[in-house]
């Protein structure tokens, strides 16, 4: 699971570069709608326990996996103004955040689930 962790994080890295472009579109509507969707899932996966936790885990790990490959599909229309494009690319980056947050957590949840509970970020910027 680790892998697939590293695998979707280096997707986001990937990705950035592609977020230069637009206005926010239906398609950014519908990524926000599954962010909120699998926001929710990760916090039912913190509430519960043993396999049931796991499984919804395995569950967020895939609705990353598949908002990490339309994310990266994503393009601006043709013809925006700058102005369009510069709100396009805010609400891309934005979505891209929320994405990593989602990860960051669930990665610490899997941390924790194997003994690193009590183990601080040293080096990822928290203290």
């Amino acid at each position: 699971m680790n892998k697939q962790l590293i695998s979707i994080l280096a997707g986001l890295v990937l990705a950035l570069p592609l977020s230069a472009m637009s206005a926010p579109d239906e398609a950014q509507k519908q990524m926000i709608q599954r962010a909120q969707d699998a926001k929710k899932k990760l916090a039912a996966a913190q509430a519960a326990q043993g396999p049931e936790r796991q499984k919804m885990m395995q569950e967020h790990m895939k609705m990353m996996q598949d908002m990490m490959a339309q994310m990266q599909k994503a393009k601006p229309r043709d013809g925006m103004k700058p102005e369009q494009m510069r709100e396009w690319m805010d609400e891309h980056m934005g979505l891209m955040q929320q994405m990593m947050g989602q990860m960051m957590e669930e990665h610490h949840m899997m941390m924790g689930g194997m003994g690193m509970k009590g183990m601080d970020m040293q080096g990822m910027g928290k203290k």
